[in-house]
């Protein structure tokens, strides 16, 4: 007598469930992330002895950290050209008054060609009123 064989089924595991899985858990972790974008530029301020001035209330603040990138009122610029300076100077004149003082704030260790790119742009776009903000020293004891 012959008895017919059955035939053996592949014992495997279905990954179509798990790869389900895995992609609902990775939209749910995108969209409850939340990413944080630093737009503040990291200085350390050069040292000067001085008196100190106050700060009037329409100013325009360009920024230079160590890495000589730009931002502009605390707006990263996307990177470090004259050029790109010089349109994110013109944004922001053009919602301010036009005798305006600018704040240069640089990094210590700044190339010097970075700051004086950033006071070529504002006396290019008719900025006059330029300061540098430095630190007062440290006492020594």
């Amino acid at each position: 007598m012959m008895f017919e064989r059955r035939r053996r089924e592949d014992s495997g595991v279905d990954l179509t469930p798990l790869i389900d899985v895995v992609f609902l858990l990775l939209i749910f972790f995108m969209v409850s992330t939340t990413f944080i974008r630093e737009t503040q530029l990291k200085s350390d301020l050069p040292e000067a002895s001085g008196e100190l001035q106050e700060i009037e209330e329409d100013i325009v603040e360009i920024t230079v950290d160590k890495l000589c990138d730009y931002a502009v009122n605390d707006r990263l610029l996307v990177n470090n050209e004259l050029a790109t300076l010089l349109r994110a100077l013109e944004e922001v004149l053009a919602s301010q008054k036009p005798d305006v003082r600018v704040i240069i704030t640089a990094d210590a260790n700044a190339a010097h060609q970075a700051v004086v790119r950033a006071m070529d742009a504002a006396g290019k776009v008719g900025l006059s009123r330029i300061s540098i903000t430095t630190k007062q020293p440290e006492q020594e004891e």
